[in-house]
């Protein structure tokens, strides 16, 4: 039987269309053109943006620019909080160096996923994950627990295995936890059952929900998830997004369906929805991809 609790009263939202949404567009986005989309964001009303990721660009040539990127945005934009997502310790010391807040360091619930996605296992992704800890300083460091209710390699990821992560990864110097369900199949069931676990063994940490939208739930896991307390999510303007090392990985839940949704339900959230919409609307478009909304594509 599912077990509720009241909604929480107010929920962060965290941008991460700039990393997630760009990542798998073939064609190089110029950076002015990621510069001037991340300037639209920060007039939005968000209190942190994942702004780019330092991964190898022979990997994801679109992240060739990072540094330039984030250098950019904390020169502009110091008030808002800048994530970089890493992959590894010389990703993380490259985000240190030009100014990332925190460090969003991926590692894989599933064995498959984590030598597909970083080339390591979960045993080296954790010691890969204790070194950028000793590294980082007075910064934050979350960890995205990826493929933590499906893997598109093994199918149904047990709860244990992402419990076992989060044990190991806190002890390390880890401040936060993304929970992400990278394939965007998970169900409210799953979800349910999955994040009641968590909670119940760290009912204080700050635990984030990352939601893909593949097979149309990412807005039913986002209600499971706040009827259990949780209050942060990651979201991406259009809906854009998806794992280039997860075969089927549709876009992330859009920003301005799940801004929409929060709203309805009388949580506040800081965020701008009109200006949200007017980005949704507009940089698919400027980037030549589809828009991945509900809101964005019915409302005049």
């Amino acid at each position: 039987m599912f077990e509720f609790q009241p909604f929480p009263s107010k929920v962060e939202v965290i941008e991460v269309c700039p990393r997630d949404g760009f990542q798998n567009i073939q064609e190089f986005i110029p950076t002015a053109e990621k510069i001037a989309v991340l300037d639209q964001l920060a007039e939005a009303g968000f209190k942190a943006i994942e702004v780019t990721s330092f991964v190898s660009p022979k990997a994801i040539p679109q992240m060739a620019d990072a540094a330039e990127v984030l250098s950019d945005f904390k020169g502009k934009h110091s008030s808002i909080e800048a994530v970089a997502l890493v992959p590894n310790v010389k990703g993380a010391a490259r985000a240190l160096e030009a100014g990332a807040d925190t460090l969003h360091f991926v590692m894989s619930a599933s064995e498959s996923h984590s030598r597909e996605n970083t080339r390591r296992t979960v045993e080296e992704a954790l010691a890969e994950l204790a070194e950028g800890c000793r590294i980082k300083g007075d910064k934050k460091m979350r960890v995205a627990v990826a493929t933590a209710f499906c893997c598109p390699f093994e199918g149904d990821v047990a709860k244990e295995a992402v419990l076992n992560i989060i044990e190991r990864a806190m002890p390390l110097g880890c401040d936060e936890i993304t929970i992400a369900d990278t394939i965007g199949t998970a169900h409210p069931v799953k979800v349910h059952d999955t994040l009641k676990a968590i909670r119940e063994r760290y009912p204080k940490e700050r635990i984030a929900l990352h939601l893909h939208d593949t097979h149309g739930m990412a807005i039913a896991n986002t209600l499971t998830a706040l009827q259990l307390g949780y209050d942060a999510f990651d979201s991406a303007v259009g809906g854009l997004g998806g794992c280039p090392f997860a075969p089927g990985a549709a876009g992330n839940m859009a920003t301005e369906d799940l801004l929409n949704f929060l709203a309805r339900l009388g949580i506040e959230t800081g965020v701008d929805l009109s200006k949200v919409l007017a980005i949704a609307r507009s940089v698919p478009k400027r980037l030549g991809v589809a828009l991945c909304s509900h809101i964005a594509l019915t409302q005049a």
